[in-house]
């Protein structure tokens, strides 16, 4: 049996035990905040797990989500969950690169979190959040879903990206750089206005989400091929987790498996209609030639991998580069 099924047995075990031989612990209440705004497209699925976890976990858990980015700015999430002043985070890695520059791999997966978990690549990331962070890795909210670049005003011909100033996060800083971009960093609440002020003329986004937050209306094409991996994650304070009976943790790692489970079995569909609503928007599509994706794809991943290694302790970016890309 695989490592992560294992641990996943043993708490189940555990909390049948407990169950049988005492009463249950007294319903534990997580406060959590997400990095992205209500109902949208990075925010859905977490509101979905927690609804998930408050409809079968009463009197066991239950989680109160008491904000977005207006609650508390999305880079300061990860020192917060850290410290414990919320229980629980809805937030990409890379916007916690301060505290755990390894996390900047996870956007670099070229295997589905389910593999990650059978593969012991989930079991290490979890080591690194403990030992970095002070927090224990649940879930990843969002995977299986590629980031594009997205142009207002002209249209791009190759990989070259000289000439334009685009608005990044971490997550494709090196890449754009590599390709002579000049940079903008902005919280995604200011994308919008940047983009209509003229002061970038494109983004780095992942392709669901821009229909949501009306950015389509800034927005007149998007490259394809796609590159990297979304990687949303859903953490818990470890001070938080540790207090948490055997029954409380073994729910919540269910709950943490059937939302990845769930998510892979409807991303191919949310994202062809995504590109729908995209095209309808008015938002064309640029399709490099094989040459050109190649280059684009190959400079991600090089430049990737790269930024990993230069701002992560050798072992860790060397374990995760085995555990989470396809050797070639």
């Amino acid at each position: 049996m695989k490592l992560f099924k294992k641990s996943l047995c043993a708490l189940l075990v555990g909390a049948g035990v407990l169950a049988a031989g005492i009463a249950s612990a007294e319903e534990a209440r997580l406060r959590a905040v997400s990095a992205f705004t209500a109902n949208t497209a990075f925010s859905r699925p977490f509101e979905a797990f927690v609804k998930k976890v408050n409809e079968n976990g009463k009197g066991l858990v239950q989680i109160d989500i008491i904000g977005g980015p207006e609650t508390m700015p999305p880079f300061e999430l990860g020192n917060a969950v850290s410290k414990g002043i919320v229980d629980m985070a809805n937030v990409p890695g890379a916007f916690y690169l301060s505290l755990m520059p390894a996390a900047d791999a996870l956007r670099l997966a070229e295997i589905p979190i389910a593999e990650q978990r059978e593969n012991g690549a989930w079991e290490y990331i979890n080591e690194l959040h403990n030992k970095h962070m002070n927090v224990w890795y649940l879930a990843r909210t969002a995977d299986q879903q590629k980031y594009h670049l997205y142009l207002a005003g002209n249209p791009l011909e190759k990989p070259d990206l000289k000439g334009l100033t685009l608005r990044v996060s971490p997550t494709y800083r090196s890449f754009f750089e590599a390709l002579g971009a000049s940079l903008v960093q902005t919280p995604p609440g200011e994308v919008y206005t940047a983009l209509e002020r003229g002061v970038v003329q494109g983004y780095g986004w992942p392709l669901q989400g821009v229909l949501d937050l009306s950015w389509d209306e800034v927005t007149d094409y998007r490259v394809d091929p796609g590159f990297y991996t979304v990687d949303v994650n859903a953490l818990v304070n470890l001070d938080s987790w540790n207090k948490l009976s055997v029954e409380q943790k073994a729910f919540l790692s269910k709950m943490a498996v059937e939302l990845e489970q769930e998510l892979a079995a409807n991303v191919d569909a949310q994202n062809a209609k995504e590109k729908a609503g995209q095209a309808e928007a008015g938002i064309k599509t640029i399709t490099f030639s094989e040459a050109d994706a190649k280059t684009w794809l190959e400079t991600a991943r090089r430049t990737g991998w790269e930024q990993v290694e230069s701002q992560a302790p050798p072992e860790e970016a060397k374990r995760l580069k085995e555990l989470l890309t396809v050797q070639k």
